[in-house]
């Protein structure tokens, strides 16, 4: 047992007003805690039911360390069960996705389950026959995650039973969802072009915290965006149309003064996002036809209400972020104390021009995968922050930039869109879930 196991007093003094110890990142035993306590009693992402979208079909993935199936009953429902049979803990799928017909059968022993995870099955039973088995844990079939949530297709699931409801972790937070989901003409959303892997040598925090730092674009960007950026205004003026990644890169080279104007919002329980005013996916070409398809599904005030919100990127707590306009979402999958891998998911708004879909396909492949042109950029610097805190000269790293004591307990709020109140936000969340078991 180290220092932290069974000491909620030692993690909460891990996390400082302004500044969090070095061990949050890089000790293996917070790390093990994490999965232990801060990923089964938060409600973390699962998946799309558009991944599964008929009876039988399944998706494989997990809720921080454990393994989990999210798939489509008989009965139409969503569920989520752990990727294990509860005879020998053999894993019942490995294939990442597929249809499992009317049960699951598992390779070792060929017990099969219903999609709802209830046993269906057993070869030669009748060896169980007087032995109590009925009473046992096995007889139960494969678990279910206890909390599952499916919000407007989002599929959301927490393990511990302790803790607040759906409703009430996210809160308000909900709305960045929705405004994604509802720049569809009907407000429906499917998962499309397939999924982007990238691994990244860090601890997944840093990458969270990184989705709301508006100090670093114009700085660790400036020698790929910014070269992009260059290279365009040595043409734009000879009557070329501004393609439309330099529309996607442009942005990151705002001035300061762009960012601290974009503001950020902070929600309770570690949720916010950056783009309260405007944000870099504010000033995208018009889609041929795609305002008149949104004023007749929702009339036009509505419609400009909807395509008027601009969010950044809404950070939801623990691991997964949004970008509403570009119809995104990025989920940090945490492997060890130092491994992080990065999984980007596109969204088609279904009803709406293809066009929309080309620009965010377009936006994930230049930004967020292995072979991007930005994405590189981040990996290095969390490749480097990784190493510098082996560094003994101070344990701690700093969180100060526009702090104000009378932030604590505010349940929502509105600032600078350069403070890092919502990297401190994140880590009083994360010190309340990593205890509230303990």
């Amino acid at each position: 047992m180290g220092r932290y196991t069974d000491n909620p007093q030692a993690i909460r003094d891990l996390v400082r007003e302004t500044e969090v110890h070095r061990d949050v990142y890089t000790d293996p035993e917070i790390f093990d805690l994490e999965m232990k306590h801060l990923f089964a009693n938060t409600w973390v992402h699962v998946g799309h039911a558009s991944q599964v979208p008929n009876p039988g079909d399944y998706f494989t993935t997990t809720i921080g360390s454990q393994p989990v199936i999210m798939v489509r009953h008989t009965d139409n429902t969503v569920k989520v069960l752990y990727n294990k049979c509860p005879h020998k803990g053999t894993k019942i799928a490995i294939d990442g996705c597929g249809n499992a017909g009317k049960f699951f059968r598992c390779p070792y022993h060929a017990w099969s389950f219903k999609t709802d995870g209830s046993l269906l099955a057993i070869p030669l039973k009748k060896g169980y026959e007087n032995t109590g088995f009925e009473g046992s844990h096995a007889a139960q079939g494969m678990a279910p995650v206890k909390h599952v949530k499916n919000y407007r297709d989002f599929v959301f699931a927490k393990m511990n039973d302790g803790g607040p409801d759906f409703e009430t972790f996210f809160g308000d937070s909900l709305s960045s969802l929705d405004n994604m989901i509802d720049r569809s003409p009907v407000g429906k959303l499917e998962v499309a072009g397939g999924v982007l892997r990238y691994m990244h040598n860090c601890n997944w925090k840093m990458l969270v915290e990184n989705q709301t730092d508006t100090c670093h674009p114009m700085v660790a960007h400036e020698s790929s965006a910014g070269t992009a950026v260059n290279i365009w205004k040595s043409v734009e003026n000879t009557g070329v149309k501004k393609p439309m990644a330099v529309e996607i890169f442009a942005p990151f080279m705002s001035p300061y003064e762009f960012y601290e104007g974009m503001g950020i919002r902070v929600w309770d329980n570690g949720h916010g996002h950056t783009g309260v005013n405007h944000s870099i996916h504010s000033d995208y070409s018009a889609i041929p036809g795609y305002f008149d398809q949104m004023v007749a599904a929702y009339g036009e005030e509505r419609a400009r209400k909807i395509l008027g919100e601009n969010r950044h990127n809404t950070v939801y707590f623990p691991n997964i972020m949004i970008k509403g306009p570009i119809q995104l979402l990025r989920i940090f999958r945490p492997l060890a104390a130092n491994k992080t891998l990065v999984e980007s998911y596109t969204y088609r708004l279904v009803g709406a021009p293809d066009l929309l879909l080309e620009r965010t396909l377009m936006y994930n492949r230049l930004i967020n995968a292995p072979t991007s042109v930005v994405g590189h950029d981040d990996l290095e610097m969390y490749e480097r922050a990784q190493e510098g805190l082996a560094v003994d000269a101070n344990v701690w790293v700093n969180l100060q930039r526009l702090y104000d004591p009378a932030e604590q307990g505010q349940p929502e709020a509105v600032s600078n869109g350069t403070t890092e109140w919502q990297m401190r936000n994140q880590f009083r969340a994360w010190a309340k879930y990593m205890t509230a078991a303990m």
